[in-house]
């Protein structure tokens, strides 16, 4: 898994197993990482495809999988943190239903492990600008993404 990130968060959800159908939490206005409201929405990730690598200057992050696996790795340049130099994994699914809360200014990659698609939702505290994004090629920060 790596060192822990400072200022990343991992939250354990419930599942509620329901016969016709389950609920699964995703995040509530009074759970650790939510600091506002901007946007949500859902991304979907081809199995073995890789997105990586995109950092937020403002936009706090939290990251849920309810369909498929996703590895997320975070990475953390940024100076004067307790974490730096360092990376972090950590793989969601249903079978591991956690909420992956990001702060501003560590870098994200991540990647569909399994055989079928998957999808997370992000609960972002602030709406998209694209100025506020920074991205690198998958080349530009050494990680092996092989599993």
């Amino acid at each position: 898994m790596g060192q822990v990130i400072n200022g990343v968060s991992l939250t354990a959800l419930k599942i509620i197993e329901l016969s016709d159908g389950n609920v699964l939490h995703a995040i509530k206005k009074d759970d650790p990482g939510f600091i506002g409201f901007g946007e949500a929405y859902f991304s979907t990730v081809n199995p073995g495809a890789i997105k990586a690598w995109k950092r937020h200057n403002e936009m706090t992050l939290n990251l849920v999988v309810p369909v498929g696996n996703i590895r997320f790795v975070i990475f953390d340049d940024r100076n004067g943190s307790t974490s730096f130099g360092s990376f972090y994994q950590v793989t969601l699914s249903k079978e591991n239903y956690m909420r992956l809360t990001l702060p501003p200014k560590v870098w994200m990659g991540f990647q569909c492990v399994g055989n079928e698609a998957a999808i997370l939702l992000n609960v972002a505290n602030i709406s998209h600008a694209p100025k506020e994004v920074d991205k690198k090629s998958i080349e530009e920060i050494n990680f092996n993404w092989s599993i």
